[in-house]
């Protein structure tokens, strides 16, 4: 299986807007961060998890020609709003598979109703197949790829993680159940949400997120999500040998 991060960053990006800190004026590559968001590559198979506001940006860079399918965690804007660049992956290879839970599903038809409940046919709309997902209800797209969904909590909105066979993808939270727990068990590579060193309100700060890791145990884990507060260099000092900040570009396999 591989990994690519095409984004590593948080709702704002970095560098922030009008920030003139460490991280933001840093010219290692490794703290420029778009907005976060997957690739996974398996068995021929091409996943996207969720449509970041910079997916056009990330597809080009990562030179995405075909997905099969796109899972989404939740509804927020730096989650979604890329959706409407799917269309020229459409073009070429026709309509794709969408997978969300139906808390998502609410908002998606809300925000993006101009796809979903179309009022003209034609070119110009996404072509989206829609399947709606529920937590601990595993699924497979191709034959070798399995996938379950698991909920954890941000704030107080579920999300939904997603296990990929023995790899894991687990963003924008700040708990996560014991059942969601028993389902991070035995991972090869685990991406945890980490917004900063410090607590947060609806993410996890760095030690919870290394005390969540410890318990689950994976062989290799990487954070995400990371915010400004984050310098790559320096904070990476803070890590466990089998921990690692994520960073775009960043391809991991097993």
């Amino acid at each position: 299986m591989k990994l690519t991060f095409l984004g590593t960053g948080t709702s704002t990006g970095v560098p922030s807007i009008g920030c003139d800190c460490e991280t933001c004026r840093s010219s290692d590559p490794r703290d420029k961060r778009l907005r976060v968001s997957i690739l996974i590559e398996h068995a021929g198979k091409k996943i996207l998890v969720d449509t970041s506001i910079d997916f056009r940006q990330q597809a080009l860079r990562a030179k995405i020609q075909h997905l099969d399918a796109v899972l989404i965690t939740h509804c927020h804007v730096d989650h979604v709003f890329g959706l409407d660049d799917i269309r020229p992956l459409n073009f070429r290879y026709g309509a794709m598979g969408i997978y969300a839970d139906e808390l998502a599903w609410c908002d998606l038809r809300r925000i993006f109703q101009y796809i979903f409940q179309p009022t003209h046919f034609g070119g110009g709309l996404p072509q989206l197949i829609p399947h709606t997902i529920e937590k601990n209800a595993p699924f497979c797209i191709g034959k070798d790829l399995h996938i379950t969904p698991l909920e954890v909590i941000h704030g107080k909105l579920p999300v939904i993680a997603y296990r990929f066979n023995d790899f894991a993808y687990a963003t924008d939270l700040n708990f996560i159940s014991q059942e969601s727990m028993e389902g991070l068990r035995d991972l090869d590579v685990l991406v945890l949400d980490c917004v900063r060193i410090k607590p947060h309100a609806t993410h996890l700060g760095l030690y919870e997120a290394l005390e969540y890791i410890e318990k689950l145990k994976p062989k290799r884990a990487f954070l995400t999500h990371l915010n400004h507060d984050v310098l790559y260099e320096r904070d990476s000092k803070l890590l466990p040998d089998n921990v690692q900040f994520g960073y775009d570009e960043l391809v991991v396999e097993d």
